[in-house]
């Protein structure tokens, strides 16, 4: 249950207007961030919710954060497993900084290595689409984002050794990517995946799922964010995407 302190503190948070840069510390840290609807749900997911909450007997987790906005998984990771190592990726050059601001400020310099790329399934240079907030895609554009360019890199490249949890929050490129890495799933323990269904795009889903059970994971899967009550008449539509969905794969026990 919320304390006072941070109910007071939330009530601060969301009196700000949307896209507006500002620091709060309802995290239990000085957090800076770029914008308050997304940094609320963010929050919820992360600290209300343990979305990501995972066990493991080794004191010195390796995670994988691919698409970390403004990183807060990684003061989360730190709070249970202080030793932890993290490679965190943001292609978005604006929410870099703010993700490098918050590392330094939750105490996580030591433990994490920030990388601003994309990931894709072959390195070199791609157009994005930032938003501003966490929906910075190459996937998807309208008329209102102007597309840059940033460098892509193989997530495989990372893969070198175990990896206690693999959050994958891509924006429309986890086919792609999780394709990409399919011979080195075997060295993945978890493995996060929120899946965008975007309109324009055939959907993946059964295929992600396919390999997910090829390489041994069984999994959860929970409907969020977009939601249509009469999807034979009428499919809601949100950022160009009709459906969300987390996939949670894990390694059953013996």
């Amino acid at each position: 249950m919320a304390s006072f302190i941070q109910i007071i503190k939330e009530i601060r948070v969301r009196s700000f207007k949307r896209f507006v840069h500002f620091s709060t510390s309802l995290p239990g840290f000085m957090c800076f961030a770029v914008d308050k609807s997304s940094f609320l749900f963010i929050y919820d997911e992360i600290f209300r919710k343990e979305i990501y909450k995972f066990e493991t007997d080794t004191k010195t987790p390796f995670i994988i954060d691919c698409g970390a906005n403004i990183g807060l998984l990684i003061p989360y990771v730190l709070k249970e497993y202080p030793q932890a190592e993290i490679i965190a990726f943001e292609p978005d050059p604006a929410i870099f900084e703010i993700l490098k601001m918050n590392i330094a400020s939750a105490g996580g310099e030591t433990n994490t290595t920030p990388i601003q790329a994309c990931l894709a399934k072959e390195a070199g240079e791609v157009t994005f689409y930032p938003d501003g907030a966490d929906g910075g895609t190459m996937s998807y554009s309208d008329s209102t984002k102007k597309p840059i360019t940033v460098q892509a890199v193989c997530l495989s490249d990372y893969i070198t050794k175990k990896v206690d949890f693999l959050k994958m929050d891509i924006e429309g490129a986890e086919y792609e990517v999780l394709t990409s890495i399919v011979p080195k799933l075997q060295l993945v323990e978890r493995i996060f995946i929120e899946y965008h269904s975007f309109t324009s795009q055939t959907q993946r889903l059964d295929e992600i799922l396919a390999q997910l059970n090829t390489a041994g994971f069984r999994y959860y899967i929970e409907h969020i964010g977009i939601r249509s009550d009469e999807p034979y008449i009428q499919r809601n539509v949100n950022h160009g995407m009709d459906m969300q969905i987390n996939i949670y794969g894990y390694r059953q026990k013996k």
